[in-house]
This record gives C-alpha cells, structure tokens and sequence, in this order.
C-alpha cells in the first residue's frame, strides 16, 4: 500500500454516495473507488451467508485495484461481513456501525436511542450490541424500514409514497419518546428531510457517515497513506448492473455528473 492509492467505497446501490460525498468534503486530495452492487439491491431480505459472498467479491475486487483503505459504506455489510472479512484481507477497513454508535452515545440525552435500518441489519442486533457494550441502561427501540431503499433507488425521496412509508416506520419511534435516532442504512440520508419533519425538532438525526469518514481519516493519517494532494484526485464508479441508471442518480443526488460509471459483474 502507497498514498497513492485510492479509498474503497460499496453498498448496494446509491446509498453509499452519501458517504463518498463526506469523504469528498473531508479528504478532498484522495481518490475514490466506488462500487454499487445495483444487480443486487436491496440487500435487507438477503442471508448473512449470501451478504458475505457479495462482500468478500467486492473486497476481492476493491483490493485488485490496489486501494490503500476500504470503507464499508453500507450498515447491512458492516454489520454482517467487516467481522469476517477484515480478517481475511491485509487492508485496513472500517464500518459504520461502531462510529454511529459512539456518536449517538454521546448525542442522547435521556438515553432512549432509535435506530432505523434494513431488515437483515435489525436481525442482526449489531445497534443494539454495540450500545449495550458501552452502556446497559440505554433503551434501543429498532425499526426496520424494507420499502426505503427501494423507494431511494428508484428516485423518489419527496414523494407521497416515500412520505407514507416513513411515517409509517417512524410512528413507533416518537411514542417510545427517543431523543436520538440513528440513521442505519446509507440511503436514509437521501430522506433526512422528511425524516427530521416526522420526527420533530427534540429528536436529533445521527449519520455514522460523518463520524466513520473522520475515523477513516485519523487511521489512513496514522498508517502515513493520505494523499500529497499534488495532483487532482480521480474517482472512479463500478456497479454489477446498468451504469446509466446509476449515473443519472449519483448526479441527482450529488449534484454533479460522476463521469463514466463501468459494469463490474463480479
């Protein structure tokens, strides 16, 4: 590994950009390797066991591109395959799990903590055993939220239908009178509007995507693998299914055209 080489990005679809866009703010001399597993999204209805295969092929991949460092930018994976897999490849890596756990800790006030998420990161309990690791007394009311995600990927974070869902899977939450609400999948972002709104102004929003890209930067600074920033970084976007869907969406949500976007069907 150099300085020279890129940061490593996946999730399932668009959900990881709300994570490249703060590695984009935070370390704006580094490259960035994205890729988007749009062939099979949504990853919530899916078994550990095929979580992990998808996983250790994009890790597989990410490493043949010589990438210095790799962020787990999908809660799901980090959840079900970083414990596996940071084992099994001589990379440094990262999740979102225990950065978003250690920023809500220290956000609640009253020590009730909601966390909204795909189904097969909720069935995990990964929320919830990591708070209990810092605190027992924390009362952790999950949710798990299966129609965002597709919703997102298909473009519609202000629709009526995406409106409906969140109320829906928020309503439980703000009669268990949580004051701090983690955002537990890297779509949900996409919808923090609307979340913030059902939820009301004395319930704060955690996304770990801050906190794990701040984490990502001090190990990558220790390892002596930031950038130089002599030259303009170039980021570069792979997905196992149809480039030109995902690149009309990253420059939606990003505001920006990504450039060209290459099928990687692993």
């Amino acid at each position: 590994m150099n300085n020279s080489g890129a940061i490593g990005l996946f999730d399932s679809g668009v959900g990881g950009l709300t994570v490249s866009r703060v590695v984009n703010r935070l370390l704006p001399a580094e490259a960035i390797i994205y890729y988007g597993d749009t062939a099979h999204v949504p990853y919530g209805q899916r078994s550990a066991e095929e979580l992990l295969g998808f996983a250790d092929k994009i890790v597989s991949f990410l490493a043949g591109q010589e990438v210095k460092y790799i962020i787990f930018a999908c809660n799901t994976n980090s959840a079900l395959s970083l414990p596996v897999l940071s084992s099994r490849y001589p990379l440094p890596m990262i999740g979102l799990i225990k950065p978003g756990v250690a920023e809500a800790l220290q956000t609640t006030r009253n020590g009730k903590i909601g966390v909204i998420a795909t189904e097969a990161t909720v069935r995990s309990g990964a929320y919830e055993k990591e708070i209990k690791i810092h605190d027992k007394s924390i009362e952790v009311f999950s949710r798990a939220a299966p129609l965002l995600v597709p919703l997102v990927e298909a473009g519609e974070t202000d629709t009526p239908a995406v409106a409906r869902a969140v109320r829906q899977y928020l309503s439980p939450l703000g009669q268990a009178g949580i004051d701090t609400l983690i955002l537990g999948c890297t779509h949900y972002p996409f919808l923090a509007g609307l979340i913030s709104e059902e939820m009301g102004p004395d319930v704060r929003l955690i996304d770990p995507a801050v906190s794990t890209v701040r984490g990502a930067a001090k190990e990558i600074s220790r390892l002596g693998l930031l950038a130089s920033g002599e030259a303009s970084p170039v980021h570069r976007f792979y997905v196992s299914g149809e480039p030109h869907t995902f690149r009309e969406q990253a420059q939606r949500f990003l505001g920006r055209d990504v450039g060209r976007v290459i099928r990687a069907d692993l």
